[in-house]
């Protein structure tokens, strides 16, 4: 149980897919103009990454090593199309708002990636606690990244008014303000892991120096 916890932990903390590993960029910068598009995309990319972590698991020895890419991309690109027609029917304004990145979780590096480190080499249980953790942490990312932006470009979050008489700072939902938003956070959390890693090196000279 303990490294089925740790298989999901990691994806939200050590390994988070968008401020540790640096991937998914592409709709990281495009749909975190809101909360609620994070929200979305955070879900449609954890049901694909879910679903394609499943049967490349239960399916791995089965498939040739020669041509597991292209079955990969097949596996995923089936989990996205069906998402996509559930978008469409049940969430055509979502939908709408996230465009083509919702097809273009097809070639997400984060559920392509998690396929042929993780789910090709491990089973299937671990794989569900793989992709959950990844899918939960690239949501919290663009969660954080997106109030930011939603707060700072428009005073509002989730359509609510949160700061009164607030003048926008419209570059925070364009472009720039994606990137600025993102480049300051990924700093922070590289300065904790260097600040853990530090206090944990000194704690261990300080036991080796009590022996």
């Amino acid at each position: 149980m303990k490294k089925l916890i740790k298989e999901f932990t990691k994806g939200i903390i050590i390994e988070n897919p968008t401020f540790g590993l640096v991937l998914g960029l592409c709709p990281t910068l495009a749909v975190s103009t809101s909360v609620s598009n994070a929200l979305g995309m955070g879900a449609a990319a954890t049901f694909v990454l879910l679903g394609s972590n499943i049967i490349i698991s239960a399916i791995r020895k089965m498939i040739p090593k020669e041509i597991r890419i292209p079955c990969y991309i097949v596996i995923i690109a089936t989990f996205v199309t069906i998402n996509e027609l559930v978008m469409k029917a049940y969430l055509p304004a979502l939908n709408a708002s996230l465009g083509i990145f919702v097809p273009l979780i097809v070639v997400n590096c984060i559920v392509l990636g998690r396929a042929e480190a993780f789910a090709c080499k491990n089973p299937v249980l671990h794989s569900i606690f793989d992709a959950l953790g990844m899918g939960t942490g690239f949501t919290i990312a663009l969660v954080i990244i997106s109030a930011i932006r939603e707060l700072l470009g428009t005073g509002r979050l989730l359509g609510s008014v949160i700061i009164k008489d607030f003048a926008p700072v419209t570059m925070m939902i364009l472009a720039p303000g994606a990137l600025l938003t993102l480049g300051l956070l990924i700093g922070l959390v590289n300065y904790y892991h260097i600040k853990r890693k530090t206090n944990k090196e000194i704690t261990k000279v300080g036991c080796d120096g009590c022996k």
